[in-house]
């Protein structure tokens, strides 16, 4: 059995039964929400399905539970006074969205229960001691998983076959970067690809990597996940495109803003699923029991205009495959 399969039997969160609730004169509950990210579109939407999800289990907002969304905006300062007043507020759970929020949650209490979505490592970055026994107050979804690097790589040879070198856009300062990193030194060679480590923390050092690097032909883009890379998407893009440089990328949403090509998890998914973590800490359960989960659904989705753009075509077993096409 592989270790997906152990997590997802482990914890099982849709299945196990809960009483959710709140029963006649019970006090309103309070769940705190720190968000990395800016308040786009995008996260709005994902953070509706996560409060939609707890109202199917019992949780409407304004009956019986309160929320309190604090949006980091990108910005590390944001995030870390973010996170330390909703602590102040003493809220009964906390939901944290993206590798950020949750480490300047983990400074910020020890006690709060807090769930997490869309953190890659949260093993490497010290926030639990292992997945199926987190311990401590933090537990939640991971939204990547090491074994991924391969086939991010598979996918942007088979829909750019003339890419010889990869510019792996990443922020060093984010504790998943160089597991990644690692993995793909060892997956690079066998797809005969060139590596480049491109760290980047702002959108200057973006626009100067991406230069720099285009000199040379026959290149392409690895876009990992992050603060810094989700703020700056539409930069990233706009110089993938300038510099006709095919670019694979984590969530689909990046190629619904005119990304070439994604491979990663169901953010949706990871949302859907979270709630009823939260929903049972707020029924008495205990963080340090709830193990922590890896993606069980991944989506392919690939934008053809962009491939047009950048002259590629698209093998329509690739096409075949994939679970959204933008036209």
């Amino acid at each position: 059995m592989n270790r997906r399969a152990i997590i997802t039997l482990l914890g099982g969160a849709a299945a196990w039964p809960l009483v959710a609730r709140a029963q006649q004169g019970e006090r309103m509950r309070f769940v705190g929400v720190l968000v990395s990210a800016t308040a786009d579109r995008v996260l709005q939407s994902q953070l509706a399905v996560f409060q939609d999800e707890l109202r199917k289990l019992g949780w409407a907002d304004g009956k019986n539970i309160r929320f309190d969304i604090r949006w980091g905006s990108g910005d590390f300062d944001l995030v870390r006074s973010g996170a330390a007043a909703l602590v102040g507020l003493g809220p009964d759970a906390i939901f944290s969205i993206g590798a950020a929020a949750t480490a300047a949650l983990q400074r910020a209490t020890s006690t709060i229960p807090i769930v997490f979505v869309q953190v890659a490592d949260p093993v490497g970055g010290g926030f639990i001691q292992n997945l199926a026994h987190p311990g401590g107050n933090i537990t939640g979804f991971t939204n990547h998983e090491y074994a991924m690097v391969g086939k991010w790589l598979e996918l942007l040879k088979e829909i750019a076959p003339s890419v010889r070198r990869i510019a792996i856009i990443q922020n060093p300062d984010n504790p998943s970067s160089a597991g990644y990193l690692r993995q793909i030194e060892t997956a690079a060679p066998s797809f005969g690809l060139e590596l480049n480590q491109a760290g980047v923390r702002d959108a200057a050092q973006i626009g100067s990597v991406v230069e720099d690097f285009a000199r040379e032909p026959n290149g392409g883009l690895v876009v990992l996940s992050d603060l810094t890379t989700n703020a700056h998407r539409d930069l990233i893009i706009a110089l993938a495109a300038r510099h006709r440089l095919p670019a694979l990328y984590l969530f689909r949403y990046f190629v619904a803003s005119g990304g070439l090509i994604s491979y990663g998890a169901d953010v949706i998914d990871l949302y859907r699923r979270a709630a009823p973590y939260v929903a049972r800490i707020l029924a008495g359960e205990k963080p340090a029991n709830l193990p922590v989960q890896a993606p069980t659904k991944f989506e392919l989705a690939i934008n053809l205009k962009t491939a047009k753009a950048l002259g590629l075509d698209v093998p329509p077993q690739l096409l075949a495959r994939a679970d959204e096409v933008i036209e």
